[in-house]
């Protein structure tokens, strides 16, 4: 005996009598079949619709329409994936260079300076002088001019003589400065120790360039009295005060 379907059933319930379903109900998921169809169908050309429209707005332009799959339907956010902070990695440090500050070399000290001159030949005329800055060829205006006077003599020639190889063997700067003592001097050719410190200081400057120390390394000066190494008021305070010093700056 054939089971009775639920259609045949609603018509016995009834009171009518009972029909023949030739293809039972088949038909119903059939149906079902064609609404879900059609709902996946409707739900992604709203999502089409939707996305042209946003396009749209932006004045994008894109070449085609886009790709829909089922995986990309009905795929579902991770709860929170939108309040995730994205990390980005710190750029490496890169440290600048340092610069390197060299110490500056040391300044020649007047013992180096004494240390290059060939002293050994100056004799005893020449008195040599150091102090923090220089070095200084002391001689008395007694051998290097008559008295008044301001042409070297002879022995004044024969003591220079000697320096120049002493001044020769190093570069720096030479000043040649003139002295006298107080006692005034009241001439045509020299009418105070002004004139007379600064015309000594110049001979021996000649005499030295003529000698072959480059001039660009000579200066004269006179100090007349302003500059005394002893009491003027006694000959031999006197005599050490009438000097010529030449001065080399180191």
């Amino acid at each position: 005996m054939r089971p009775v379907t639920r259609i045949q059933a609603a018509a016995i319930a009834s009171g009518m009598p009972p029909m023949e379903d030739a293809a039972g109900e088949t038909w119903m998921m059939t149906y079902l079949d064609m609404m879900t169809l059609l709902l996946v169908v409707t739900m992604a050309m709203l999502a089409l619709a939707g996305k042209g429209h946003e396009r749209t707005r932006h004045g994008s332009e894109f070449s085609g329409p886009p790709v829909f799959t089922m995986k990309g339907l009905t795929s579902v956010e991770v709860p929170g994936a939108l309040l995730l902070v994205p990390v980005v990695e710190p750029e490496p440090v890169v440290a600048e260079p340092v610069a390197v500050i060299e110490p500056e070399p040391p300044k020649p000290t007047t013992q180096d300076l004494l240390n290059e001159l060939p002293l050994d030949q100056l004799g005893n005329d020449i008195e040599v002088v150091t102090n923090e800055s220089s070095v200084s060829f002391r001689i008395s205006s007694e051998i290097l001019f008559p008295s008044g006077q301001s042409d070297l003599n002879l022995g004044g020639l024969a003591v220079l003589h000697k320096l120049i190889p002493v001044l020769d063997s190093v570069p720096h700067k030479l000043v040649v400065a003139g002295h006298t003592d107080t006692q005034d001097i009241r001439s045509t050719r020299f009418p105070s120790n002004w004139e007379l410190s600064s015309a000594r200081a110049g001979s021996v400057v000649r005499y030295l360039q003529a000698n072959g120390i480059q001039p660009g390394r000579l200066a004269a000066i006179g100090y007349a009295d302003t500059r005394p190494l002893a009491d003027n008021a006694t000959p031999e305070g006197r005599a050490r005060n009438r000097r010529v010093e030449l001065i080399l700056e180191r």
